[in-house]
């Protein structure tokens, strides 16, 4: 039975591919389209309010047999009986909230009552919840739900959003560009798998990811053409992806139970487990170690 995997705009799976990584270890695979690679909006007009994110694909059910998304929303997914977090590798993904060159907004702190562009139940919208927590409080953070990364970079380039959280290569687009970094939003993803897929083929394709990893250590930039495979057209041809950095980092380590207890416990306390019962979530149960 073929394995099928979905991309999430990162250099691994395309290094796997390309070096034969996932065939020698005797996986079966093919690609699916990717979540985090497409968008709701094709054009940067006025913001397009999207009220649907990572949790609410996954939580549809995802024909990929493994996929990804930060870990707020795997951990909430998984806990709602929505697949299972894969409990022995998740990955760090740098990502940061942009402004113009020319914004006004010089700190962190500049962004009370200011609307920065995330994606809903995503790794963009906890992310920033997260790393604006230090400067800011609960009722001065101010989110609107404009989309996936590459239309919330898009509403950013054409001046319709002061503010946008991004990861991978809207991030790099946007840094290449001479967009400013305002703050740091880096944070943990995690692995989805479906209830039918084979734990054998899982296992071969975690091989192969982190053989590719260490390709990507070692000469990350042999590697970075692959940005192109999941961008669209109308960014790709404004940038140069040899010139971007490696991106996510996928770990090999284990996702623990303090992980999956601590990040409950941050989203039960930010009223965030929408859809999932946190009396019901349990590591042993959520999670395959």
């Amino acid at each position: 039975m073929v394995f099928r995997v979905q991309p999430h705009v990162r250099l691994h799976e395309w290094v796997a591919e390309e070096l034969g990584l996932f065939g020698e270890e005797g996986l079966e695979y093919e690609f699916d389209a990717g979540f985090a690679g497409g968008s709701v909006i094709s054009e940067a007009g006025a913001p397009l309010r999207v009220r649907s994110g990572a949790f609410e694909d996954m939580a549809a059910g995802r024909a990929s047999d493994v996929s990804c998304a930060c870990h707020w929303a795997v951990n909430a997914a998984s806990s709602s009986s929505h697949g299972k977090m894969y409990g022995k590798a998740y990955s760090v993904c740098p990502s940061s909230i942009f402004v113009a060159a020319d914004s006004p907004y010089r700190e962190p702190a500049d962004l009370a009552g200011v609307e920065v562009g995330v994606g809903y139940h995503s790794g963009s919208h906890y992310s920033a919840l997260q790393a604006l927590e230090p400067f800011l409080s609960r009722e001065q953070i101010t989110l609107g739900f404009i989309g996936r990364p590459f239309d919330r970079a898009r509403q950013l380039l054409a001046g319709t959003a002061p503010a946008v959280n991004v990861w991978g290569a809207p991030a790099y687009l946007l840094e290449q560009l001479g967009y400013r970094k305002l703050v740091d939003t880096t944070f943990v993803m995690g692995f989805l798998l479906s209830s039918r897929a084979d734990l054998t083929d899982v296992e071969r394709y975690f091989a192969a990811l982190l053989r590719a990893q260490r390709e990507i250590d070692l000469e990350p930039h042999r590697y970075t053409r692959h940005w192109a495979r999941e961008m669209p057209e109308d960014l790709l041809t404004l940038v140069d992806v040899r010139r971007f950095g490696p991106g996510e980092r996928v770990v090999g380590q284990a996702y623990t139970r303090d992980m999956f207890e601590r990040t409950q416990g941050w989203m039960r306390d930010w009223d965030l487990l929408d859809g999932a019962d946190p009396a019901l979530a349990r590591y042993e149960e959520s999670v395959l170690t």
